[in-house]
């Protein structure tokens, strides 16, 4: 019999555990969490008649990952859309919240019309957006930050009042360092492609839905009715019957064995009383953060650790509150809001998830996430939780007109939980995939390498666990 391990209990380490028991069949399978639950960044929780998000609140559809794993745990009847009304996002533009522009996709444009009738740009900065079919394509090779490929090719106003808060939203990034190789490679397909932006987007095949709606696709995003952690709790009890599951129980490291043909390993843990285990294996999934897998790793394979190790991440919270919909001005008529760092705000993006998804409130209660910190305002996580909440308090007074007191108001932080795909990630990806080749029993999971959304990591940790199943099947045959 073989032992097979997966150090990591969130949504990719527990796919590449219930993977593992569909291809891996008689061996042993070992979970670690270090957490007392499993699930990692996923969280609902029910307040009252309101059911909120801790974490993700929904994943996009249009990479299979998430949906697929919903119809082998049988949940595909319990999928959910956004709601069709309300489909649009907003921009704070000079302290006022304004609609996206029609069919804007993050970064390229949707139209000339839309960008000339948007109030967020001036007259100077829409000139030069529409230029953007003439400007030359880059002729140097290499990586390009979001920011350089925005400044070249939309001008600087797009990037500042727009492109940053869109994408900033989504990867908690600084653009001047974000790569978009590694993140939005699409765009740089469409300038090799078509020469432009604007060509791109006519050429490309999207809904009339989609093209009207503003800023992310929301139509191509769905939830769970009964929240998201009806795919974690449906996941973790299908893993707990075909793995042992250790929660609190923290993966201290990883030694080799001694003697053996095959790569085979010990791991040492300790749970919550501080009692100290260890187990032997035939092969590991990492599924945790970067600089985790890199402590693990450094016994076995230090130039995988050293690489893994120098990925940085960013911290946040989310700030969740509930209000009666009679006590707020603004109509809240849109799906959420992003903030320009150049508005100089104490917070990044709003989500409105009433609008999203109408059965988390009842009717005439309105639940907001603000988010805060990131790469771009790492110092507002040294605030308390009450320091945060009166920072969204304030916010959202000036912002929308919020004028009565929450209903509740909670905190959910994430420590270092968002990686930074900075320019060169994708040569720092290849150096870290040629170094595990020296340990192949040893597989990465999550969203370290890349893709930050669920589908990603779901994709990310059957791919591991399928990759560890081969190396250890072959090493060591039963």
């Amino acid at each position: 019999m073989k032992r097979l391990a997966v150090i990591g209990g969130g949504i990719s380490g527990l796919t590449a555990a219930l993977r593992l028991s569909e291809i891996a069949v008689d061996s042993e399978i070992l979970l670690l969490e270090a957490a007392p639950q499993l699930g990692g960044l996923v969280a609902s929780e029910s307040i009252g008649d309101c059911l909120i998000e801790r974490g993700a609140d929904s994943f996009i559809t249009n990479k299979p990952g998430g949906v697929q794993l919903c119809r082998k745990l049988g949940l595909e009847n319990d999928l959910i859309g956004t709601d069709d009304k309300n489909r649009r996002s907003l921009i704070l533009s000079r302290g006022r919240p304004i609609e996206t522009p029609e069919g804007l996709n993050l970064i390229a444009p949707g139209g000339a019309w839309s960008i000339l009738k948007t109030p967020i740009l001036s007259w100077r900065g829409k000139l030069r957006c529409l230029l953007e079919p003439l400007i030359p394509q880059r002729k140097e090779g290499g990586d390009e930050s979001l920011a350089s490929f925005t400044r070249r090719r939309l001008g600087k106003e797009m990037l500042d009042r727009i492109v940053q808060p869109m994408v900033g939203g989504i990867y908690t990034a600084d653009p001047e360092k974000l790569s978009l190789a590694a993140t939005l490679p699409r765009f740089l397909d469409m300038e090799r492609r078509y020469g432009s932006l604007f060509e791109g987007m006519q050429a490309a095949e999207t809904g009339a839905a989609e093209k009207a709606a503003s800023g992310a696709r929301y139509g191509l995003f769905a939830s769970l009715r009964h929240g998201m952690s009806q795919l974690i709790d449906a996941l973790a009890a299908r893993v707990r019957q075909v793995a042992r599951v250790h929660t609190s129980s923290r993966a201290t490291a990883i030694i080799p064995l001694p003697g053996e043909a095959a790569q085979r390993f010990q791991i040492h843990w300790t749970d919550g009383n501080g009692q100290q285990s260890q187990s032997d294996v035939d092969g590991i999934v990492l599924a945790t953060p970067a600089y985790l897998a890199g402590d693990l790793c450094r016994t076995v394979n230090p130039a995988a650790a050293e690489e893994l190790s120098a990925i940085e991440y960013a911290s946040s919270a989310i700030v969740i509150t509930g209000h009666d919909h009679a006590g707020i001005g603004h109509p809240l008529n849109a799906f959420g809001l992003v903030i320009p760092a150049v508005e100089k705000r104490e917070i990044l993006s709003v989500s409105f998830l009433h609008r999203k998804f109408p059965e988390r409130a009842p009717s005439g209660q309105a639940i907001l996430r603000t988010f805060i910190g990131g790469a771009m305002q790492p110092e507002k996580m040294a605030l308390s939780d009450g320091q945060l909440i009166e920072a969204t308090l304030r916010e959202l007074r000036s912002i929308f007109d919020v004028r009565s007191e929450p209903q509740f108001a909670l905190v959910a932080r994430y420590e270092r939980a968002m990686p930074q795909y900075h320019v060169g990630h994708m040569d720092r990806v290849q150096r870290i995939r040629t170094t595990l080749q020296l340990t192949p029993t040893i597989q990465i999971a999550g969203n370290t390498l890349g893709g930050v959304g669920l589908p990603d990591s779901i994709l990310s940790g059957e791919n591991a666990a399928e990759r560890i199943w081969d190396v250890a099947r072959a090493a060591r045959p039963g």
